[in-house]
This record gives C-alpha cells, sequence and structure tokens, in this order.
C-alpha cells in the first residue's frame, strides 16, 4: 500500500515543480516585452521630433555612418540625428537603467521600499554643487567642468560620510537611511541660502537644473555613464544572491555565510557612485529608481537576480518614454524631463500603494 504522506509530498513537488515553470516563462517573457520594447520606442524617439524628418530619413541618418553608398541621407537629417536626438536616446536609456537598478539595490540593502541613492542625499549634494557652479562660478574641476564638476563631486559627499557612519555606527539600515536624510536636508538648506542672496537669472538657471533634463546630453557624457553601468552591473549581479539573503535579516544572512557589512559597503558605493555621474550630466530626474522596481518587483516577483536586470530594462524604457512624451506633448516647447516623471511617477505609485502593499 502506497504511503498517503508520501503520495501527498510528490503531488505538492509537481505543484511547486509547474508554479516555478510558469515563473520562469513569465520573467523572460517580462524581459523579451522590455527588450522589444526598448528597441521600437528608441526607434520611434529617433523619428519623432520638432524638425520635419521622416522616419525612413532617420533611419537612413543611422546606417549613413556605416554604409554612406547605400543609405544616402541629408545633412539636415544627419546633423538632427547625430548631433541631436541619438545623444539624447542613447542617454535616457543608460539613465534609466542606472537610476532604476540602483534603486533595485538600495532598496534590498536596506530592507526599505522607499529607499533609493536620492533618499541618501545622491540629488542634494548634486544640486548644492551645480548651484555653486552656476551662481557663484566656482569650479572643483577646472572652468570647462564647473557645473558637472561640482555636482559630482557633491554628490559623493553623502557616500564618504554613510561610509564613516556605517564604520563608527554599524551598517544597521536605519542609521545609513537617517544619515542620509540628514545630508539631504543640510545640502537643500545650503542650496536654499546661496539662492536666496543670488540674482534671478542665475538662480533661474540653478532651479533647471536641478529639475533634470535630457537636452544637455552630448556624445562625449556617454562613455563615462556606460563604463560606470557596466561595471555596477556586473558587481551587482555578481552580489545578487547575497542581496536575496540579505533581505532575510542581517543574522540570517550572516548564519547563510554572506559578509552583511561587505556586500552593503560595496552596493551602497556601486548604487551612489553611478547615481552622481548621472545626475552630474542630467540633474534630478526623480522616481525612476523607486518607480521602476515596484513595478518590476509585481511582476516578476523579488528576486534579485533577476530583478537587476528587469529593472535596468524597465527603468531605461521608463524614461526614454517620459522623454518622447515631454518631447512631444506641447511640441516644439520640450518639457524637462525630470518635471515629468515626478508628475506622472507620483500618482502611479500612490496607486501602486493603494492596490496593494509595497515589499522589497
Amino acid at each position: 500500500m502506497v504511503d498517503k504522506n508520501l503520495v501527498e509530498t510528490v503531488s505538492d513537488a509537481q505543484t511547486e515543480k509547474k508554479k516555478y515553470r510558469k515563473l520562469v516563462v513569465k520573467r523572460s517573457m517580462f524581459l523579451v516585452f522590455c527588450v522589444v520594447l526598448l528597441i521600437i520606442i528608441a526607434g520611434v524617439s529617433l523619428a519623432l521630433g520638432s524638425s520635419s524628418i521622416s522616419f525612413t530619413e532617420a533611419y537612413s541618418a543611422v546606417f549613413n555612418q556605416f554604409f554612406p553608398d547605400w543609405f544616402p541621407v541629408s545633412t539636415l537629417a544627419n546633423t538632427v540625428v547625430w548631433h541631436l536626438r541619438l545623444p539624447r536616446i542613447l542617454m535616457a536609456i543608460l539613465a534609466g537603467a542606472i537610476f532604476a537598478m540602483s534603486g533595485s539595490t538600495t532598496q534590498a540593502i536596506l530592507r526599505n521600499p522607499l529607499a533609493t541613492p536620492y533618499t541618501l542625499g545622491i540629488s542634494a549634494g548634486a544640486g548644492l554643487g551645480a548651484s555653486i557652479g552656476i551662481i557663484l562660478g566656482h569650479g572643483l574641476l577646472g572652468e570647462h567642468f564647473v557645473t558637472i564638476g561640482n555636482s559630482f563631486v557633491f554628490s559623493l559627499i553623502p557616500t564618504f560620510v554613510i561610509l564613516v557612519m556605517i564604520k563608527r555606527r554599524g551598517s544597521e539600515p536605519s542609521t545609513i537611511i537617517l544619515s542620509g536624510v540628514a545630508i539631504m536636508y543640510i545640502f537643500s538648506a545650503c542650496n536654499t541660502l546661496i539662492q536666496y542672496f543670488a540674482e534671478s537669472n542665475a538662480v533661474s538657471a540653478a532651479v533647471f537644473w536641478l529639475v533634470g533634463d535630457l537636452s544637455r546630453a552630448s556624445w562625449w557624457q556617454l562613455p563615462y555613464v556606460l563604463v560606470v553601468f557596466l561595471v555596477c552591473f556586473a558587481i551587482n549581479i555578481r552580489l545578487s544572491w547575497d542581496l536575496n539573503l540579505m533581505k532575510m535579516g542581517d543574522d540570517s544572512a550572516k548564519s547563510l555565510g554572506v559578509e552583511v557589512e561587505r556586500v552593503r559597503k560595496i552596493t551602497l558605493i556601486c548604487a551612489c557612485v553611478s547615481t552622481a555621474t548621472v545626475v552630474s550630466f542630467t540633474g534630478a530626474i526623480g522616481f525612476v529608481c523607486l518607480l521602476a522596481p515596484h513595478i518590476c518587483r509585481t511582476i516578476i516577483g523579488g528576486d534579485e537576480r533577476i530583478l537587476i536586470i528587469a529593472s535596468s530594462l524597465f527603468g531605461a524604457n521608463l524614461l526614454l518614454i517620459a522623454d518622447l512624451i515631454a518631447r512631444r506633448i506641447i511640441a516644439p516647447i520640450m518639457l524637462p524631463v525630470g518635471a515629468l516623471t515626478a508628475f506622472l511617477g507620483g500618482p502611479l505609485l500612490l496607486y501602486l500603494l493603494m492596490r496593494q502593499k509595497i515589499n522589497c
């Protein structure tokens, strides 16, 4: 006679196996969907704009650089595509991927669904540096990189302060989050004082930078952002299993062999440095690092091995779509994409919060 408990165990195992297969298929389809959508949106964004260039001319201008005899194109189309639209599209893809990836890993190591590099003071530091460069005209990296250099250096200050706090007070998530909040308030207060005594034109320029926009994107910036993304992406994927274990708590992760302090420091440095690099070029573009990981986690689950990849792809799509809307909604006037991501991201996040409880 067959043991009833054995039959139930086999049946439960088969059920779980089917669920896992469905989850694998669902994850694979979501990743493929994000890749296909990214290609489509990038193509649409390349062809649409205030200049009267057709889809055919836009794509011909891209291939003209590699096959000039096969794809003849006008000077106008070549200039618009290669000097205006393509750098902006590539920056949107890389920036969205970095923001979303950093948000996903930060939420994992701090076990807080609202934790992002921005809440740790990166945005406030970059804003203070940019204001000093724009209003006071002082640069830390030379006269050619006044705003960009200041924003990058000042956005790294919260990282060093938090690392010092970790060394002295331990790597508890609450310590890191409160340290970031304190730094954010200090930098915001300094930024307000600088703007209070500045001329109106300089204040307008600083405020516009703080909103965040992709119109400043150019080819020379892309290699820096690409290298930072690839390095941080490789490190995060390498540590993804440890991030999964750290979600259960520091004590549980340590009992399973995870070096919690080391992993938290490395992940935090990657998130802050990558975000600081992008913010120094684009300004503070909010909500992508918060929204993209939550949406992906709702669809495919919280496994960081897949979530980091999915969040990067979805974040690239999210920022690219937002930039396309910002350029076309009241064309030929182009809105700053940072304002649009906040305007659209806020209600969507509230909807997700009301619909279900958001977890890490």
